[in-house]
């Protein structure tokens, strides 16, 4: 039950966060900045130490062995990778819903080039967040009107980039043992180097720690089939991938061309329905393994792809970086090193990075072939 004293104190977080967001975004922001104020403070209210959770007796014991299981993720993840030991990830706060919040991408019609929008602390992103579905809808039909292509995506989890401490939600805390750890270690090495505005490097960067990390985690902590289950999961989701780069590509190439709007849309058309008849060959070669339909829950458009790049057009360059530094925390200061760089510099470093390694393990795979003939 809210004491008295707590209410009041809600009301004055509330109206203060409302104050704020008034003063930086003025009156046409004030309601979305407000939004995402009570959203946030939601999640502190209903948030517990993890421990207090295990040590009730009402607890589902289903989610006394989930939250067992995330004390010795956030262990590892300090212990073994070198990230954050601060208060994320130590409460656990049960929502209501599938989603934390919904994400709004968009895209012009005719372009992959997603519309950008500006906070004090994160600074330019690619997506805007409501933690109302129906606010978030309502926003993407106003993005349509204005002629853009919108796409509406739930998200389980966000950081806040250790401004506050990110609770354990139940819109993922029943995730596999290794989607877990993904998921954890991807959102607590946002906060070790975080650029603002330069949405590619952030991204790829948390996606090698965590990728990193889960194989640690698997080689000390899994079994055979926790592996091997993690292993079919990662090929899934490169098959994907690599299908949605392709498709990509060829709507980047049909926009660039020199067709006129007609014909532009016309492809657009194929190029969409392609993507979706190479899924169902995909999903079939899958065994019928449907994790990724929900992709397709509403009609594809350019928003579905615009941020497909923003999570994989660096990566390799950050698996090459870390293999070259020998050590997360050499690894660490390293990408600081180049988050200081101008952006354009930056990411020409990481592809440089890339190649080199790309070519080094050419090189290798040629000589072992050859060394395998000659013995032959």
């Amino acid at each position: 039950m809210r004491t008295l004293a707590h209410l009041k104190l809600r009301a004055r977080y509330l109206a203060t966060a409302g104050v704020c967001a008034g003063l930086l975004a003025g009156c046409a922001q004030f309601k979305y900045y407000f939004q995402a104020a009570q959203g946030q403070y939601a999640l502190w209210s209903d948030a517990r130490p993890v421990d207090d959770w295990i040590g009730d007796p009402s607890t589902d014991p289903k989610l006394k062995a989930r939250l067992e299981k995330s004390k010795l993720i956030r262990k590892f993840a300090v212990k073994e990778l070198g990230l954050p030991d601060n208060a994320s990830y130590k409460n656990y706060a049960p929502l209501d819903r599938q989603y934390v919040l919904w994400n709004v991408v968009a895209t012009p019609e005719l372009s992959l080039r997603p519309v950008q929008w500006c906070f004090p602390i994160a600074g330019c992103v690619s997506y805007r967040g409501y933690y109302d579905k129906a606010d978030a809808e309502a926003y993407a039909e106003e993005l349509r009107k204005e002629g853009n292509d919108v796409q509406v995506g739930g998200v389980p989890a966000y950081s806040t980039l250790g401004w506050l401490s990110d609770p354990l939600l139940s819109t993922f805390i029943n995730h596999s043992d290794a989607e877990l750890a993904r998921l954890i270690f991807h959102e607590l090495a946002h906060q070790v180097v975080y650029v603002q505005g330069d949405s590619k490097f952030n991204e790829a960067f948390a996606s090698a720690v965590e990728e990193a990390g889960v194989n640690h985690w698997l080689e000390l902590y899994g079994n055979d089939a926790m592996r091997e289950a993690y292993a079919r999961y990662n090929v899934r989701r490169q098959d994907f991938m690599d299908l949605l780069v392709k498709h990509r590509q060829m709507l980047a190439d049909n926009y660039a061309s020199k067709a006129s709007a007609k014909k532009k849309r016309e492809e657009k058309l194929r190029i969409f329905a392609s993507l979706q008849e190479e899924y169902k060959v995909l999903k079939a070669n899958w065994g019928g393994y449907n994790g990724y339909d929900r992709f397709f829950a509403e009609p594809l458009n350019n928003a579905h792809l615009a941020s497909v790049a923003t999570y994989n057009d660096l990566l390799p360059g950050f698996r090459a970086l870390l293999v070259k530094e020998k050590g997360f925390p050499q690894f660490y200061a390293a990408v600081r090193s180049m988050s200081n760089l101008p952006s354009l510099e930056r990411h020409d470093r990481l592809h440089e990075l890339a190649r080199s390694m790309a070519q080094a393990t050419e090189t290798t795979t040629a000589a072992a072939a050859k060394e395998a003939g000659a013995v032959n």
